[in-house]
């Protein structure tokens, strides 16, 4: 499988940490499905230095690019533009 390390940053508009609310519940439901079919692994909130959400970090894995593609294209964050900028580098969990 491949693995992804995501990053994703918010929109800084004033209404994007409502946006990220009222979507929260939709993308921790996609979580929950990537997660029972095996292609989530980690991931969270990136914080600001007043603990306020403004982005995520996920670490995900598929057997292709277009696996990775088809979540992103129902991505709720990305859909519900709470996501500004996603930045995705192939990854590799250590085994330890």
């Amino acid at each position: 499988m491949n693995q992804y390390l995501i990053l994703a940053v918010d929109f800084t508009d004033s209404d994007a940490l409502e946006r990220r609310m009222k979507a929260r519940p939709f993308h921790i439901e996609m979580v929950k499905k990537l997660k029972a079919s095996g292609n989530f692994t980690l991931g969270g909130a990136i914080l600001n230095e007043n603990g306020q959400m403004i982005g995520s970090s996920l670490i995900v894995q598929f057997e292709t690019d277009q696996q990775l593609s088809a979540w992103l294209a129902e991505e709720p964050y990305l859909m519900l533009k709470v996501w500004e900028k996603v930045d995705i580098k192939p990854f590799q969990v250590a085994e330890v």
